[in-house]
């Protein structure tokens, strides 16, 4: 009897532990992805720039990608290239349209993300997460100020239509 009321408080105890764990874990990403949806921030040309620090990780939106159809082709820019703010930077094919890329930024490129060279459909089925383009040395901080909150670009798509 004991030892069964033993492993009854065992198991209990298991319980309360992953229940206030699984909370934990839910509260750590649900601040992460407002968090990360907070930082990212839009051009009217559809690409987005996620902040952290003086380094901005560069994508197309999900309206991009949508309109583009199945990417098959993703040309980037170098790592040290220098960039301007809205000036074309690269490229991205689909079966049914082309398009340029744009810079959100002045910076300097520090890092392209080959995989999307290498396999273009990621930008398709993750282009906030695993199909981001490059990563930049923001020159100009202050440039950012003249880009959209998702709640504004939300908003921006809905006057274009």
């Amino acid at each position: 009897m004991t030892h069964n009321l033993v492993c009854v408080r065992r198991i209990f105890a298991s319980i309360i532990q992953t229940k206030s764990l699984g909370r934990l874990q839910e509260q750590r990403r649900s601040f992460t992805a407002s968090s990360f949806l907070a930082a990212r921030l839009f051009t009217p040309k559809h690409e987005w720039v996620d902040i952290d620090g003086k380094i901005g990780t560069v994508g197309i939106s999900d309206h991009a990608q949508q309109s583009l159809g199945d990417i098959v082709y993703c040309q980037l820019p170098n790592a040290g290239q220098e960039l301007s703010q809205s000036g074309e930077c690269g490229a991205l094919e689909s079966v049914k349209a082309a398009s340029e890329v744009y810079s959100p930024v002045s910076g300097k490129v520090i890092e392209k993300n080959s995989a999307c060279e290498d396999s273009p459909g990621l930008i398709n089925t993750s282009c906030y997460g695993e199909g981001w383009l490059f990563k930049i040395e923001l020159a100009k901080p202050e440039e950012t100020k003249e880009l959209m909150s998702e709640e504004k670009y939300l908003e921006f798509l809905a006057t274009q239509e």
